[in-house]
């Protein structure tokens, strides 16, 4: 695979020929990790003819460093918390606590403001592909995975266009499948993978799942 993709698009193209196995299956539903994963599962549902929905996860970034993760959390209770990140730095209690508590107030607000009225996703029985535009540590999408095995899936597939091989490790552990494009190191960071990486807005990730209902009424 050739790196760095050119933007999340592309990736989200590769990535679905990668999927091609699942193409018109029923029983089909993609989920995208926003606000950077909706663009790649946008494409991806859209090649396998599958209904496209997201699950809003927070990272709970460390004091003084919130790009480095200690933990994420997700819909249903889920938290998931690097246990060495929190010794090492000797991280206390009440710190993750507060740091969980501003970020559980974030992930209500954009659940409700991705999901347009529409209930929240019953997953029981379907197959899943969990979709983020890459994975460094692993934790958001570690809690994006549990979330989703709480409802009861017949199959969770994690599906990423570049991952560290850390975090490819997590995901094998708790997806019934991994589908990932690149595994390259060192890792450093997702946005070097790419020649474009802009934030996404919620803008463009309403308009997205917009389409993508739209595409499946027509």
């Amino acid at each position: 695979m050739l790196l760095p993709f050119p933007n999340r698009t592309e990736a989200g193209r590769l990535l679905a020929a990668e999927l091609k196995q699942y193409q018109g299956r029923s029983g089909l539903i993609v989920i995208a990790l926003p606000r950077g994963g909706v663009p790649v599962a946008f494409e991806v549902a859209s090649a396998l003819h599958a209904p496209l929905d997201v699950l809003p996860v927070r990272k709970l970034g460390t004091p003084g460093q919130e790009e480095l993760a200690m933990g994420a959390i997700a819909p249903g209770g889920v938290r998931v918390l690097d246990e060495r990140i929190i010794k090492e730095l000797g991280i206390s209690q009440e710190t993750i606590e507060r740091i969980t508590a501003a970020e559980k107030l974030i992930l209500e607000q954009r659940e409700r403001s991705y999901r347009f009225g529409r209930p929240a996703l019953n997953l029981r029985d379907l197959t899943a592909i969990v979709v983020d535009d890459g994975v460094a540590t692993g934790a958001t999408m570690h809690a994006a995975l549990k979330a989703v095995k709480q409802q009861r899936p017949k199959c969770v597939i994690a599906a990423v266009p570049v991952a560290s091989d850390a975090a490819w490790e997590v995901l094998a552990g708790e997806a019934d499948e991994v589908a990932c494009l690149a595994t390259p190191e060192p890792f450093y960071a997702v946005g070097l993978w790419y020649e474009e990486f802009p934030q996404v807005s919620d803008e463009e990730v309403r308009r997205l799942l917009a389409q993508s209902a739209q595409q499946k009424v027509a």
